[in-house]
This record gives structure tokens, sequence and C-alpha cells, in this order.
């Protein structure tokens, strides 16, 4: 890969992305073509299949006027529950394990009574698969954030960030971008870690097969990043993209365990932007924002399959999906343990405001998935 500044220039319209699957069997390195296998993880499955869209397309196709676009994607599938009622049981599956974190962002030295935000936690993009791409209700976004892995690669979301329920296909277009952050002005975000288009999708086969939101998480492999200077000359956007290699090498990746007491402290990352039941919207999804408490089991969700998912006390809606939960955080180098995800929002008492956010069971079946993405090589 070159190290000079590239330039692409491409219409405001942008460009149609084509796709499609092939069936081959799993390799590592990954092929160049879009394909799809299953891994056997102990007693489950893996669904693993490389992104239909190239790296160059997906990284051009997100110019400014489409990444400021995007809208949350979890408000549309409507991922809440109402009510609380008698809690079901999230138990270990095994041994408790942990991965450690990689890097660290120094922060002052000090005791300091503020929460550092993680620079490893972005904003996912995304478009909705078998939907024209040039259309704005197609453009989409997530909470994500990077994880250790062998090759500095991995983006540990929801399941629901990387696969469409409605459709049944995984989305296109998809791209990480770490420590997002959008001003107030026509455009004024901020890609201060460049961004990473996707390259392989791990997700549990119960999520793929049976929408079963007990294992709505996923694990991406992504390609190295660019960092991009947008200009803008008539109709057209002109991107000047500078690599910047891997996403751990540039913000470190926030550590795994499992198998952990279903009652601990996290802390809660995302970028929130849905409205609570009643309608108000506190939240834009340009910031990142933050919860913390202590998990506790939730109850059994019919809807969505839920039977172990662990809960905290939070009122961040939509958008924050996808979003890590750490234990073990430190504010110093901001890393920590990911230990969850933001998967579905409740209104426990009724009073049409969301006052939880629940996460499936991180067991010995999330290593599983884990250790597959974490694994692989991309460029």
């Amino acid at each position: 890969m070159s190290s000079r500044a590239r330039r692409l220039t491409i219409p405001l319209a942008g460009a149609l992305v084509a796709s499609g699957v092939v069936g081959v069997t799993q390799a590592a390195p990954a092929a160049a073509g879009p394909s799809v296998s299953s891994v056997q993880a102990g007693s489950d499955d893996v669904t693993a299949k490389a992104s239909a869209s190239p790296a160059d397309r997906a990284v051009a196709f997100w110019s400014p006027d489409r990444l400021r676009a995007a809208k949350d994607y979890t408000e549309d599938l409507g991922n809440s529950v109402k009510g609380f009622g008698k809690v079901s049981k999230s138990r270990p599956d095994g041994k408790a394990g942990a991965v450690p974190p990689i890097g660290g962002q120094q922060s002052a030295a000090g005791f300091s009574k503020q929460v550092n935000l993680p620079n490893t936690v972005g904003r996912v993009f995304f478009t909705l698969p078998g939907k024209n791409p040039l259309d704005p209700k197609s453009w989409k976004y997530c909470s994500g954030t990077s994880v250790q892995g062998t090759y500095r690669n991995v983006v540990a979301t929801a399941g629901h960030c990387v696969y469409d329920p409605v459709s049944n296909q995984f989305y296109d277009n998809w791209v990480f971008i770490p420590s997002y952050w959008d001003g107030d002005q026509a455009w004024d975000g901020k890609a201060p870690y460049g961004i990473y288009p996707a390259k392989w999708f791990q997700a549990h086969d119960d999520f793929v097969v049976k929408e079963d939101y007990d294992y709505d998480y996923a694990f991406v492999n992504v390609s190295s990043g660019y960092k991009i200077k947008w200009e803008r000359s008539g109709n057209t956007w002109q991107a000047v993209r500078t690599p910047v290699g891997r996403l751990g090498d540039n913000v470190g990746g926030q550590g795994l365990t499992w198998n952990r007491s279903p009652k601990v402290k996290v802390f809660s990352f995302g970028y929130p932007a849905g409205p609570h039941p009643d309608g108000d919207r506190p939240f834009s999804g340009r910031t990142m924002k933050w919860c913390y408490g202590q998990s506790t089991p939730m109850p059994a969700a019919p809807k969505y399959n839920i039977q172990q998912h662990i809960g905290i006390k939070c009122a961040m809606t939509s958008g924050a999906s996808g979003g890590p939960w750490l234990f073990g955080y430190k504010s110093k180098t901001r890393k920590g343990y990911l230990n969850g995800i933001n998967s579905v929002a409740w209104d426990t008492d009724g009073n049409d405001r969301y006052d939880r956010v629940s996460s499936p069971y991180f067991d010995g079946e999330t290593y599983d998935v884990y250790k597959v993405a974490a694994g692989r090589w991309t460029q």
C-alpha cells in the first residue's frame, strides 16, 4: 500500500456499489471477493462473510454530506421493551476468561473526576442491502469500538449493526470512524484517526439464522484506514486520502472478558440519537455519551428471543446500539475489558422514557465468535 496521499473525485450523487455473494470455504488471509462461510466454534456456528463493498468504494462513498445525513438504524428496527418481569438467568458456561487491551492514550497524571472518553469508540456507518445506496433513507449508523486482535483490525459492535434482520443480509458500504465527532456547522465533522472499511463480518449463527438477541454481537475485521481531506468543487467532492495504517496501531484496542458475574460495574459508551417513547429527543448523535452502573440480569423478552440479557440503568436511546460495555475501565489509559454491547433499550417503569439498556451476556460462545475475527488478517 502506498504511503502517498491519493486524490479521488466522485460525483455528489455518488456511484452505485456493485454487490454479490460467492460461496467459498473460509480462508485466511481473506479472499479478494465477497464470500460466505460458517466456522464450527465449540458447539455453535460462527457465520463469517466478506464485505460485498470494496474497501476503496466504501471509504469514498461516505462524503461529508452523507455522514451528516445518516440516521441511526435501531430506531427503525424498534429495538425496545416496555415493562419489567421476573428476571431470567444469565450464568457462565465455563471458566472466566480475558484478553488484555492493547495500547493506551495517556491522560494527565493525577486523579481526575472526569471520565475521559475512549478513543477506541466511534460510529459505524453503512447502507441498507438491497436498497438504492444513493437514497438518503439507506444511510444508517450505529456505534462500535476497536478491540484487541492479532492483527489489530477488529471492531466490536451489535449483531444488528452488521446484519439486517429485515432483509436478512449483511450491510453494504460499512465503515468505522473511531472518536467520531460532529460539530454544529454545516460540515464540521472529524475523523481524527481515520476511516476503516469492513473486510470481514463475524456474527453468531443464532443471530443470523434465528434473530436471537441473546447473540446480538459481532466482530468485524477492517482494512487499514485512511485520513481524508474533503474538498468541494462544483458538483463533486474531491477526497484526498492518506493511508494511516492499522486501527489498533492508531487507537489501541479494548480487551475482552467473558463468563464474568452478571453483576459487575461497567461503563457504557455510544452515540444516542433516537427518541424516547414519549417523542423527546435529548441526544443528537453528534457526540459520544456514557453511562455507568452495575449490571443485573434482565427479564425474558420473547419478541427478541431474549433469555440471557444483563442490563444497567441508562437513558441512552437508539444510535448507541453497538457501543461497548467496559469492565475495569480506567480513565487514565482509556482502556478496559469489553463485557457487553448496547443491544436493546428498556422502559421498565412504563413512563415512556428509557431507563435501562441491555446486552447479551458474554459467555464462551461470545469468545468463540471473537477468536475467529481475532486471528484473521487483513491488509
